[in-house]
């Protein structure tokens, strides 16, 4: 199929999802994840109405979309990001959904304080406990929250992960479930903190990912395979 064929398809598989878990389909941002796409492709599918982009290395970011913008585009970084990275993913991207530690967190705001801008980013949070995984481990989100709050260059606007590796969709949902309770308890413990974004969900999940209330689902291969 053609990138306009498959994204109808991801399109229509969102909006049954969404149906499913009776919750309207524009509460779901589609993030198309264009790492090792070339920039023909994310032209492409902005002209098809994509906004929103994942990268997940700031080095391929940079060789491919220095000096690239759309009105509306938005670039998230998704992909671990290093701190000695950090001054060129300012310069890129728009929002960093890999945030894995309060001094990533804290070098991002220097950094923003320098250019005085403010990022909007996501708590990655390793919800399955994975040792391979980057992110906040569940049970220290709770003392890293305030940390994050307190710095002045950054908007903290919700939490990402990424489920494991499992033989069905399916069982990739306590994951996700898991997350968005996180969450909940997150605002309940912290409610001058919102944090309205669960982004979850990636080519072979994201339709469980959106019954369990996911708000910006990672797609890449079903786009473009």
């Amino acid at each position: 199929m053609s990138i306009a064929g498959n994204l109808e398809d991801v399109r229509n598989r969102i909006i049954a999802a969404a149906q499913r878990a009776g919750r309207p389909s524009s509460q779901v941002r589609l993030v198309a994840v264009t790492k090792f796409q070339p920039l023909s492709a994310i032209e492409e599918l902005y002209k098809l109405g994509v906004r929103d982009f994942g990268e997940n290395r700031i080095q391929e970011a940079s060789e491919k979309l220095t000096g690239w913008s759309h009105p509306g585009a938005t670039i998230h970084m998704i992909g671990h990001l290093q701190r000695n990275k950090v001054r060129q993913a300012v310069e890129i991207v728009d929002c960093i959904q890999s945030l894995d530690s309060v001094r990533l967190a804290e070098a991002i705001d220097h950094q923003c304080q320098r250019t005085q801008e403010s990022m909007p980013v996501l708590m990655e949070i390793n919800i399955s406990g994975e040792e391979a995984k980057h992110g906040f481990q569940p049970v220290e989100v709770f003392d890293a929250l305030p940390e994050l709050a307190r710095l002045n260059n950054i908007r903290l606007q919700g939490v990402m992960t990424m489920a494991p590796i499992v033989p069905q969709a399916e069982a990739a949902r306590p994951y996700f479930r898991r997350l968005r309770e996180l969450r909940d308890e997150l605002e309940r413990r912290f409610p001058d903190c919102r944090l309205p974004e669960l982004s979850m969900g990636m080519t072979d999940d994201f339709e469980i990912a959106v019954e369990e209330g996911a708000t910006m689902v990672r797609v890449g291969r079903a786009l473009f395979v």
